[in-house]
């Protein structure tokens, strides 16, 4: 994954029970929340051990793995273009332990001919799981479309109830 980090002040990188998660702060918010397996860490800044958001962040991902938090208030600052954080706002308002399809996202944002375009925003999403990626699915209800692979799709969609494994 070949991203610009250059408004990244601080990262900081921990274990989940899905994997390692790299979180990444600007100046003004949370910029990224990647899997660490999705990203080249080389050259991005050290972890700041007293950074408000960062640890803000770290402390509501461990509430919400534990099945404590179902909703994060944390400062956003994705960078992309107006239409994906239009798509990314959407993202944002799909509840915990639901889900939506991309024509729906489409819809909601007022552009119901975009699918295949918020399909690409969706996978553009520089914050994953706070903003909820995870919880589109394809028109049809299958799980597609993930970039951080299928398998943890459907595990964060396990976690939060949407689906039960046999």
């Amino acid at each position: 994954m070949n991203k610009d980090f250059s408004h990244v002040v601080a990262a900081r990188t921990g274990n989940t029970g899905i994997g390692e998660l790299v979180l990444l702060v600007s100046a003004h918010g949370l910029a990224g929340l990647y899997f660490g397996h999705r990203l080249r860490q080389a050259g991005l800044p050290a972890d700041d051990a007293g950074h408000d958001i960062l640890n803000a962040a770290e402390d509501q991902l461990s509430e919400y793995f534990a099945g404590e938090r179902k909703a994060f208030d944390l400062p956003l600052d994705p960078r992309g273009s107006d239409f994906q954080r239009e798509v990314w706002d959407a993202l944002c308002h799909i509840p915990y332990g639901t889900t939506c399809s991309y024509r729906e996202i489409a819809q909601r944002i007022g552009k119901p001919k975009s699918v295949r375009a918020v399909g690409t925003a969706n996978g553009a999403n520089p914050i994953a799981i706070i903003v909820p990626c995870h919880r589109v699915i394809g028109a049809d209800g299958s799980l597609t479309g993930f970039s951080a692979g299928l398998h943890i799709k459907e595990a964060l969609l396990e976690h939060e109830g949407v689906l039960t494994m046999a």
